[in-house]
């Protein structure tokens, strides 16, 4: 029951926070989007985080991106390279719960790792042009990125099953989100990107948090 109420409590605030990116309410941004990161944070603890080694790396990751998230709000420059360095320590935490869980290579998990390279590849080829001083730490970014993701997939379930879907489902929504953060950063900022990046990133991260009750 307190899990289903953290949901519906996340997903409201994403929606009050989709609300404020449209009318550009800065003090609406301020409040909603750090309650939506809280709200992945408690699903973490409520579902049982801290009582495995995965859970709290999980949540170390949680927290690292609930700090970028954070740093994000203001739209500023320098506050941006820091949230890009709290989002790449979270997927680092997640690269090592998923480690913590290790089934093994599969044919799996190099398909998903030459797919991811060929999506990030793809992406980051569109965005360098518009990097510039960026253009070192977006791709150091995207290695971890690649790695985190290659990994979900050599995870084991709590049946016994390869991968833990929940988990690898988890990862793929992080990072497929942080193309509308790169493109609203570096290409153009546009309200398309933040609805349909939002929802995806905080959908991701439920998911993440879900996965702790293993």
């Amino acid at each position: 029951m307190a899990s289903n109420l953290i949901i519906g409590f996340g997903a409201a605030c994403v929606v009050v926070l989709l609300f404020a990116e449209y009318r550009s309410a800065d003090w609406l941004r301020w409040l909603a989007k750090p309650a939506a990161s809280a709200a992945f944070v408690g699903l973490a603890l409520a579902c049982g985080g801290l009582g495995s080694v995965y859970g709290q790396l999980i949540l170390a990751g949680l927290a690292f991106c609930m700090l970028g998230d954070i740093l994000l709000i203001a739209r500023d420059r320098r506050l941006f390279l820091a949230g890009m360095g709290a989002f790449a320590l979270g997927h680092l935490a997640y690269a090592c719960a998923f480690a913590a869980i290790w089934a093994g290579f599969s044919g799996l998990t190099v398909v998903v790792a030459a797919a991811t390279a060929l999506a990030i590849g793809v992406t980051l080829r569109q965005l360098w042009p518009h990097l510039g001083v960026f253009r070192a730490p977006v791709a150091a970014y995207c290695l971890i990125i690649a790695g985190m993701t290659a990994m979900s997939f050599a995870t084991t379930s709590p049946g016994g099953g390869a991968p833990y879907w929940l988990a690898a489902g988890g990862a793929l929504g992080f990072a497929a989100s942080d193309i509308a953060v790169a493109r609203d950063q570096f290409v153009k900022p546009e309200f398309i990107n933040r609805l349909w990046g939002l929802p995806l990133y905080y959908a991701a991260q439920m998911m993440l948090a879900a996965s702790v009750s293993i």
